[in-house]
């Protein structure tokens, strides 16, 4: 594909939650990673998928560890994007998080929670695609981060 640019800003009109990927490392220390590549897959085992480039500093504790958190963030953790999204060397200083039951971090604020056990990890092109069971999971009502077109936003939802 020669227009990359291109296909990345088509992309980018799909709108999409945004969330943190969490692990540890094999000493235990917490690792995690912005994506907006997170959805179901099964209810019946209960699945989930989201992928990381094959580039990025942080893929091996993803693939070595055996069980990963997806943090889905509410609209007021914009910032918490950012943190995750650069190459910040600790970026669970400044915010609020604890250990869960599997032992990955999750996020405190966040519109959902699950730790999930690795089913498998699959080719994606320059990505590779993890596939969760869930084992745990929790949710409160807040307002969704959202992204789209390059740019952080919220849901207007009217009930």
């Amino acid at each position: 594909m020669r227009d990359k640019r291109g296909l990345r800003n088509a992309l980018g009109k799909f709108a999409t939650g945004v969330a943190v990927a969490t692990t540890v490392t094999q000493d235990g220390k917490p690792v995690g990673v912005t994506i907006n590549s997170f959805t179901s897959v099964s209810l019946e085992p209960a699945l989930v998928l989201w992928s990381l480039t094959r580039n990025s500093p942080n893929l091996r504790h993803f693939t070595g560890h055996g069980w990963f958190g997806i943090n889905i963030l509410s609209a007021s953790q914009s910032e918490v994007s950012r943190v995750f999204a650069s190459p910040t060397p600790d970026r669970f200083e400044k915010i609020d998080w604890r250990y869960g039951i599997h032992g990955v971090p999750v996020l405190d604020g966040t519109l959902a929670r699950f730790e999930c056990e690795v089913e498998r990890v699959a080719d994606g092109g320059d990505h590779l695609v993890f596939f969760g069971h869930v084992h745990a999971h929790n949710e409160e009502e807040r307002e969704p981060l959202l992204f789209f077109s390059g740019q952080y936003g919220t849901a207007n939802i009217a009930s």
